[in-house]
């Protein structure tokens, strides 16, 4: 994963209170998949990133953060 890019899925799946299996069952990927998303070992494809912002009830930007470089 980039190193500047932060994965929020975690943390949003937490706050929503929502199970990961329902959210992966929602998505058509495994548990073990979704896992990878939220530990950032890899991206979540952009239709998939789209379905899962509507279900944790935020933008699709907000799964991730840019981090600043440091010198």
């Amino acid at each position: 994963m980039d190193d500047n890019l932060k994965c929020n899925i975690e943390e949003l799946v937490i706050k929503s209170g929502l199970q990961k299996k329902f959210i992966a069952d929602k998505l058509k990927v495994s548990v073990k998949q979704f896992r990878n998303y939220e530990t950032g070992k890899s991206f979540i494809p952009i239709d998939k990133a789209f379905k899962l912002a509507a279900l944790l009830k935020c933008k699709v930007d907000d799964l991730y953060t840019m981090e600043e470089e440091e010198a």
